[in-house]
């Protein structure tokens, strides 16, 4: 296929305008619509790409056969209803982070657009920046060897959510990565969460996860409202390197530190002996070249490829669930004060409960 294909995006609000700009710009996709219930604003998008036609009607959209697709920049709490209308009306759909207020909603996504031979994709902007790309293709090819450890920092001083707490606003980010990057995805079991409301907004606005990878390492993630500095970083650490992520600093985003404890000289005997003397590594540090690409133009490109393919997207609908069963077991966890508390891993489990 090398006609474009035809999407429209429902919501202009936030996040729905820089979807708009992408898909105008992208040699993939014809902007059909932007859906809005709110006409005014819809027009002003409309008009910063160009003009594009705007209706309040989704049903409109869903009923008009030359829209293959739609992309989803609304409330978490609206995404279910509106993918699976979609789904059912034969589209391709995309959806903005997380993939829906509950886990038991994503799954119904997952199957539906299963069931109807359609791509449902999360729209993890972060894993189609060429950072985290070059990131993923440096742990598939073994540079920094068996993954030991990841964490993960995002805070600032930010807007706190009406509708949510700052794991659920935030952490989305830092899973959707991990699930990117790590081999065979966000492979956890069980979650430990413990958060903090000194605003007493009656929900957390500072948070932290631990998760023990199913591969021997553990993962952490610490997410932040109320923090006067702004950090967006990531240290992954390996059995051969460690590599530490700094998006916050366009010189010198990714850095690769061969530098550590030299595991492999290190053995039982000697690591039970109090007086061990641990072997380091005391290696190079340098730091890959990274091309300049907006990360949603990226995701535009892959998700008219996954549909033309018709094979799932590199971040699917599966993957926002991985992420969403994170989150869910995280709440849940918060709530029993930070016991941790169990990751359903397949969709069988939420058919079964």
């Amino acid at each position: 296929m090398s006609s474009r294909l035809s999407v429209a995006v429902i919501g202009a609000g936030y996040w729905g305008p820089n979807l708009a700009r992408n898909f105008r710009a992208s040699a993939d996709w014809n902007l059909a619509a932007i859906c809005d219930l709110d006409l005014e604003r819809a027009q002003r998008v409309a008009d910063s790409v160009g003009g594009v036609p705007i209706t309040p009607s989704l049903d409109d959209v869903l009923a008009d056969p030359a829209i293959d697709a739609i992309a989803i920049a609304t409330p978490a709490r609206t995404h279910h209803p509106i993918a699976l209308a979609a789904l059912d009306a034969g589209k391709h759909v995309m959806v903005e982070k997380p993939l829906a207020d509950t886990r038991e909603r994503g799954v119904e996504m997952v199957e539906r657009a299963g069931e109807n031979g359609l791509v449902l994709m999360a729209d993890h902007t972060y894993c189609y920046t060429p950072a985290v790309l070059k990131i993923r293709e440096l742990i598939e090819d073994g540079a920094l060897g068996e993954i030991l450890f990841v964490d993960s920092v995002r805070i600032n001083l930010g807007l706190i959510q009406p509708d949510v707490d700052v794991f659920w606003d935030l952490a989305p980010h830092d899973l959707s990565i991990m699930d990117f990057i790590l081999p065979g995805g966000l492979d956890v079991t069980s979650v430990s969460a413990h958060g903090s409301d000194p605003l007493r907004t009656g929900k957390a606005c500072i948070g932290y996860l631990a998760m023990p990878l199913t591969s021997g390492g553990i993962a952490h993630v610490h997410v932040n409202w109320l923090s006067p500095t702004k950090i967006r970083q990531m240290v992954i650490g390996g059995t051969r390197r460690t590599l530490v992520w700094d998006d916050l600093n366009p010189q010198q985003r990714v850095s690769v530190y061969d530098r550590g404890v030299d595991l492999a000289l290190q053995s039982k005997a000697t690591a039970d002996t109090r007086a061990a003397n641990i072997s380091y590594r005391l290696g190079d540090t340098w730091a890959p070249a990274l091309p300049e690409r907006e990360a949603l133009a990226n995701v535009a490109g892959e998700f008219a490829a996954a549909i033309r393919d018709a094979r799932p997207a590199r971040t699917s609908g599966e993957s926002g669930l991985r992420v969403l069963s994170v989150l869910e077991a995280a709440s849940t966890s918060l709530g029993a004060d930070g016991a941790p508390h169990h990751v359903a891993s397949h969709i069988k489990e939420v058919q079964e409960a």
